[in-house]
């Protein structure tokens, strides 16, 4: 199964770090991805469960894993710490957020042909078990989470109007 929120060895190693702390301050990891070429960036994109996050909770989430970083040390070198909300064209990590936003459009990726394409535009439709459904022009088509790279919400009417 894909790790969407974390995708790299150091990605998840840091995740499997700083996720128990996010998850104590009563909040959710939507993503976390380390790297830079130049200046090396730790970005968090974090929410409450049920969605949205405010600036100082932010602030504060980013207070508290600086402070953990400090100590457990897991980065050699200068980095910067980003933290922030996952966005209103938000990734979608785990398999729960294609029922959340079903209904919205969205752009999906995937790591193998399917049908000769590996990008897929279209209308969110839910899940079945361990699929997507997602409606595109040919009609609703089912994509194995296993096989799912990347996909994040596209920006529409419809989404700005979303409560969350």
């Amino acid at each position: 199964m894909p790790d969407l929120v974390a995708k790299t060895d150091i990605d998840r190693r840091l995740a499997d770090l700083v996720e128990p702390r996010i998850v104590d301050m009563g909040f959710e990891l939507v993503r976390l991805r380390f790297g830079g070429k130049k200046s090396k960036t730790l970005q968090i994109m974090a929410e409450r469960p049920g969605g949205g996050i405010k600036i100082d909770e932010c602030a504060e989430i980013s207070r508290e894993i600086s402070a953990l970083l400090d100590v457990e040390n897991p980065i050699e070198g200068a980095y910067l710490l980003e933290v922030s909300s996952p966005g209103i064209d938000r990734p979608l990590t785990r398999l729960e957020d294609f029922n959340d936003w079903k209904g919205c459009r969205a752009r999906i990726g995937t790591n193998l042909d399917i049908d000769g394409r590996r990008r897929f535009l279209g209308v969110l439709r839910g899940t079945s078990g361990e699929e997507i459904l997602i409606e595109i022009d040919e009609g609703t088509i089912g994509l194995e989470f296993s096989c799912i790279e990347e996909a994040s919400l596209l920006l529409t009417d419809k989404l700005d109007a979303q409560p969350r």
